[in-house]
């Protein structure tokens, strides 16, 4: 394989994720917003996409979201503010605060999980279900994710 980028004006991989995810993005925020949250932003995701359903400790998230605790924090301190989470008192260690999504949180994860499966379906109309799936599973085995989206 020829490794002389300068002689080719095929984009590289890096480009070609980096333009779809911000395609993705864009359409996803544009619809999050007309959905009646226009205070989320795609930062957000790293609370929202893996917080678990009664909660989460900041150490988690930022695991699982493969980030540093201090910019998770942000994120989550932002949220807070805006209403869609809360810290609480970890009920297994005093020291501790656990995360977890407000009513209006929970809500928003549900209508954005939502806006994310329509933008794939349609994807799947536009460029073909067998090459977005092939696309899909090709991701998730890089990733290590399995079906579910989860880490293996």
């Amino acid at each position: 394989m020829n490794r002389d980028r300068a002689h080719t004006s095929r984009p590289t991989l890096l480009r070609l994720l980096d333009v779809a995810l911000d395609d993705f993005g864009a359409e996803l925020s544009k619809r999050v917003a007309a959905a009646g949250f226009p205070d989320i932003r795609m930062s957000h995701g790293c609370v929202f996409g893996n917080i678990e359903p009664d909660g989460s400790r900041l150490t988690e998230l930022a695991d699982r979201a493969g980030m540093t605790k201090q910019t998770v924090g942000e994120v989550a301190s932002d949220l807070e503010q805006r209403g869609y989470l809360e810290r609480v008192p970890d009920p297994t260690d005093g020291r501790a605060k656990i995360i977890r999504l407000t009513d209006r949180g929970r809500l928003a994860r549900t209508v954005g999980g939502r806006l994310i499966d329509d933008i794939e379906c349609e994807w799947g109309e536009r460029f073909g279900v067998e090459r977005v799936g092939a696309l899909r599973e090709v991701l998730e085995s890089i990733t290590g994710a399995d079906s579910a989206g989860v880490p293996v």
